[in-house]
């Protein structure tokens, strides 16, 4: 671990900058890369941002995000690899470490408390909402004047992985940085829209599709939806995913622990795990190779959908007897 100061030091005291982030990028994963390619731009850093997957059409508003390429060979030297939002390495996919393999110094800028400090440089702090809320104070640190665009684009991810500061991750520290962010120019309507009042068909039929599935245990203290791969193919939605389909099963009453199993290809599950009480799903999912935060946390497992499912209830059931 090293300090914000040392990481910012490094930051400053080098040129060519790769940005990447995790697979399956969420507002939060966007959010801090935009706004950190934006400040190292305006300090005329060279730097480039790629991500395994595609960018969720719902942050194509922050115009920056057109500069998000998939992995691809790149034409400089002496480059350093920025991971952002990753807890680990792998997260970034298998892509980028293909394309990515030599960098000259790696930094790893996050907030996940299963973060296992990867790289170089490493600034992870796990009391942080957000990894654009980290941004921010490295941006602050290297005296970048924020811009507008810069603004909404951490504004962006802070209001996403805090469920528009409703999630436990809100400290007040939180929002004396958003206002901050919503003093250099915001536009909340363009962010409401954009982000909760534009959802595309596929991504309502997907909706209703998991409703469809949903189904409870544990004396009704967990509920959990499935997604097929079939399922998701005959709506167009494979490319599609929505972060918000598993909330749904945080929102019944009784239930502590939502489950979504989403089959991404067949023989090989994603499993997205939510809490709103005591039980650490970061923990749970940790068992199966993957990570997060207390209440909200992910992994992927190999098999089939129906044998990934009996498998992680079996896990979390003997949790909470």
């Amino acid at each position: 671990m090293n300090t914000l100061e040392d990481v910012c030091a490094k930051l400053l005291s080098n040129d060519n900058y790769i940005i990447t982030g995790h697979v399956i990028p969420d507002g939060d994963c966007i959010g801090s890369m935009v706004g950190l390619y934006l400040g190292l731009k305006s300090l005329g850093k060279k730097t480039y941002m790629f991500l395994e997957d595609k960018v969720p059409d719902i942050y194509n508003y922050l115009p920056a995000a057109k500069f998000i390429k998939s992995p691809q060979a790149v034409d400089i030297t002496d480059y350093n690899l920025v991971f952002l939002d990753c807890s680990d390495r792998e997260r970034a996919g298998r892509t980028i470490a293909g394309y990515f393999d030599s960098p000259k110094y790696t930094f790893n800028i996050d907030h996940h408390l299963t973060n296992d400090f990867f790289a170089d440089y490493n600034y992870v702090d796990v009391s942080a909402s957000s990894t654009a809320e980290i941004v921010y104070n490295v941006l602050q640190q290297i005296q970048v004047k924020i811009s507008p665009e810069i603004a909404e684009a951490l504004y962006t991810g802070i209001i996403m992985d805090t469920g528009n500061f409703q999630y436990s991750n809100t400290k007040s520290s939180t929002f004396e940085i958003a206002s901050c962010l919503l003093d250099k120019g915001v536009d909340l309507d363009k962010l409401r829209i954009n982000l909760f009042e534009s959802k595309s068909k596929e991504e309502i039929l997907l909706l209703a599709a998991a409703l469809r599935t949903i189904n409870f245990s544990c004396n009704d203290r967990i509920a959990w939806m499935t997604l097929s791969y079939e399922d998701v193919k005959s709506i167009g939605a494979l490319r599609l995913h929505p972060e918000g389909i598993i909330n749904y099963t945080r929102m019944i009453k009784g239930v502590e622990v939502g489950i979504l199993f989403r089959e991404i290809e067949p023989g090989l599950v994603k499993i997205g795990f939510r809490s709103k009480g005591e039980i650490d799903v970061a923990a749970l999912a940790s068992k199966l190779g993957g990570g997060g935060h207390k209440r909200a946390a992910g992994a992927s497992k190999e098999g089939s959908l129906e044998e990934v499912r009996k498998y992680v209830l079996n896990l979390v059931e003997e949790v909470m007897k």
